[in-house]
């Protein structure tokens, strides 16, 4: 994961977690805006999200946080 993207994930999990508390689900469509304008960060995101971590569609919030804190 590039320091881009980790920081992306930290700052809306951070976010997330603020507004909804620590029960709230992500996935990682939500560290990007409703249109595809960089798809390369996209990908990585998922490559991170689907083949690394083989996470489910819909996952909470701290657990994303603590993952991107161990990279």
């Amino acid at each position: 994961m590039t320091e881009a993207l980790k920081h992306k994930v930290l700052e809306v999990c951070d976010k997330k977690i603020a507004q909804k508390g620590d029960g709230v689900g992500v996935s990682f469509y939500a560290f990007f805006k409703n249109k595809n304008d960089n798809p390369e960060l996209l990908m990585e995101a998922a490559t991170w999200w689907i083949k690394t971590n083989t996470l489910d569609h819909f996952e909470k919030a701290v657990k994303i946080k603590k993952l991107a804190q161990q990279l």
